[in-house]
Order: structure tokens, then sequence, then C-alpha cells
């Protein structure tokens, strides 16, 4: 278990032939830019160079450096390669050239959420991961997933067999009942990933340019390695690869040219840390509170949910004052005065200065209505959800 300083095609030179289980390698992605990036204390600041003569330059460069991945990779072994849209059909290429056609086993889109207002164009949210084995005989751990919430899992627990026309139908036994087929783990991973971008207050960013979560590593390495195996990281940067590989009990050899990186991933080796990921843990339905019918009801006005704030459900698009335009949605059981309260201590901190309270209870006055407050010149809008008004009017009828 080593990291080493230098050029990874000399330091790879020095690694035997068929000795390397995975190669993960998140290399330049041909930005012609400096990627610089400030420790989160903003002691230190990480960078490299990431800007070129030509694409060709790049992709020679590129294309010797995969010919030593493919030298040290065991017959069983696999390469994944990290890229995104700047460059991708070029290494696409060069690891066609390399590795060959037939071994290509996976275009992998790695999803996440990130938003910017930077450009004019669709937004950026995913990178992409090319996965080649260097032959047909490499190492492959099936990893499941939890079927979708739309999948009727008591039908596929039934065995199924194709008819005379090659369409399928359940399996019978001579009594016509379904016969139950084996014990199902799940779905199959699939090629579409959708693991977190390192948020910056995440407890294991460091601060490096480009740095990757632990877990979309540890994914990786799962899939194609075993205990004790041996991952190779030739461009380790921040040493996230290495550091997913020690916590999964892989062997792993790092090499950057970066002094900086070299001595940022050996202080990771030394502590651990990794960030895990409520999202996956509990599911996209974990971080929703608010009901359908509060959802309808911010639909109706164009607004904006929030699901996870304690006193705003929801904002309106336009700014009023050019501040914000928060909006709250009284709860089942809940007093107007508790829910004015919640709205406008949430709204403060968003500096508020209109913060609209609708109203869902018959148990309060009802009607629309405005309070000013001068002191900090916030105004508040109450008014009925139509629901409300509806049963308002049939009660006093």
């Amino acid at each position: 278990m080593s990291v080493l300083l230098g050029d990874c095609l000399e330091k790879m030179r020095e690694i035997d032939d068929e000795s390397v289980d995975l190669v993960y390698l998140d290399p330049p992605f041909f930005t012609q830019k400096e990627q610089t990036l400030k420790s989160r204390d903003n002691s230190k600041q990480y960078s490299f160079d990431d800007t070129w003569n030509s694409i060709d330059e790049y992709r020679a460069y590129m294309e010797e450096r995969l010919r030593e991945c493919f030298r040290v990779l065991k017959r069983t072994g696999s390469i994944f390669l990290h890229c995104d849209k700047s460059a991708s059909h070029h290494l696409r290429m060069a690891l066609d050239n390399v590795f060959g056609y037939n071994n290509f086993q996976s275009e992998i889109i790695w999803n996440y959420k990130r938003w910017s207002n930077s450009k004019k164009g669709l937004l950026n949210n995913h990178q992409t991961l090319y996965f080649y084995s260097k032959t047909q005989d490499f190492k492959f751990n099936t990893i499941y997933t939890d079927y979708s919430l739309t999948t009727n899992v008591d039908q596929i627990l039934q065995d199924r067999v194709r008819n005379e026309h090659g369409k399928s139908e359940y399996k019978k036994d001579k009594d016509g009942k379904a016969i139950l087929g084996k014990a199902k783990q799940g779905v199959p991973l699939s090629d579409v990933w959708e693991i977190p971008f390192l948020n910056p207050k995440a407890a294991e960013r460091v601060g490096y340019p480009t740095q990757k979560p632990i877990l979309l590593l540890e994914r990786i390495i799962n899939i194609c390695t075993d205990e004790n195996d041996v991952v190779l990281d030739p461009f380790v940067g921040s040493g996230t690869t290495l550091v997913a590989a020690k916590l999964l009990n892989r062997r792993f050899i790092g090499i950057d040219i970066s002094p900086d990186a070299v001595e940022l991933s050996s202080a990771r080796l030394d502590r651990p840390i990794k960030t895990n990921s409520y999202l996956l843990e509990k599911g996209k339905s974990s971080y929703k509170n608010l009901t359908d019918e509060e959802l309808n009801i911010l639909r109706s006005i164009d607004a904006v949910p929030v699901q996870r704030n304690k006193g705003i459900d929801g904002f309106l698009k336009e700014y009023y004052n050019n501040k914000p335009i928060s909006i709250r949605i009284q709860k089942k059981n809940e007093s107007l005065n508790e829910a004015k309260r919640n709205l406008i201590n949430a709204s403060k901190r968003k500096q508020c200065s209109l913060m609209i309270l609708i109203k869902t209870e018959l148990n309060d006055l009802y009607g629309e209505r405005l309070i000013r407050d001068e002191s900090d010149n916030t105004t508040l809008l109450i008014m009925d959800s139509y629901n409300t008004k509806i049963r308002n009017w049939i009660k006093n009828r």
C-alpha cells in the first residue's frame, strides 16, 4: 500500500505486469482551465493545470498512460475512467484503441444535483464513467438495488415461461396455480447512479478541486474487486480512491505528480473520514414533509415548494421589494397564531418583506386581511385556501 510522487507514466512502469485488479482514474478532463480550490479553513490552495495545446496532445497523453494501465491489470481486471463532456468521446476512442471495443462493458452516468445560473444552456448535472475489462473473463460482483415503487413485487415472485407465441406468461402447475420462482434479491444495479455530490460542508471535503465522494468510489471498488485485491489510481488527487479502498480492506497504489496531492492523500489515509448520504440511506421520500394537498395548494399559486423548513412551505417565483415572498400553509390542529409565529420567525432569516399565510382550519376567523409591521417594514397576508372558502360558504348557508 503506497502513495507515489511522480508522473504516473513513469511510476506505472515500475509496477509488475498483471498485478492490479482495478484501475480507477480521474484524470484531467481537458477543461482548458487551471483547477483551483482552497481548503475548508482557507489555509491552503490546491491546484492543477488542465490546459493543453490541442486535443491531439491530450489524447496522446491519455492513450500512452492507458497502455500502462492495460499492462498492469490482471486478466480478470477492469478499468473505470472518469470524465465529463469536455473530451469524453476522445477518451472513449482511446479506450477502444487500448482495451478493445469488445471489452467495453458500460457507460455509467453519475447523476447529481448542483445548481448554477452562470451560463446559457442546460445545467451540467452528470459526469461519465467508462467501464472496460481487460478480457471477457473479468471479475464482477452483482449489486442489487430496491425495486421501484411502481413494481408489483407480488407478480415478480411468480415464475414465468414463454408460450408458443414467444410471449411471457406465468408458469402454472397441473392445477392451474401459479408456480413461485426463486427468491428475489432486488434489481441489479443499472448504469445510472444517483449519488450526491459532496456539499461544501461535508466532513470528508478537503478543498481539493474535482474531489469525488467516497460513496462513489466504494461502489466502483465493490463491483470489480474482493477483499485484499489491489486498486490503482494513477491520478490520485485528494486520495479518495485510496481512502475508499482502505475502508473496504483492499490494497492500493496511488500516484500523483503533485507533492500537495501526495501529502493530502497520505494525511487522509491516516485519518479516514467518510460522509454518509442521508439521501441514499433514507431515500427521496424522507425529504418530503409536505402533504399532497399542500403541494396542490402551492402549485395552484405557482409557488416553489420547500420540503425541509419548519416555518416555510414555499416561495413565490417573483419578489416583493427585491426580497423573496414566503408562504406557509396552516397545518392540521395548528392555530392561526402558531402558524403565523412559525412563518414570521422563519421568514426573518430569509429577509422576506412579504409573507403569505394560507388558512386551512375552520376554527379561526376567516377572510383575507393584511397585517403590517412598521417596525421592520414587513407585511403578512392571511388568506383562505379554496377548500376553506368552500367549507365556510357551506357552513354559513
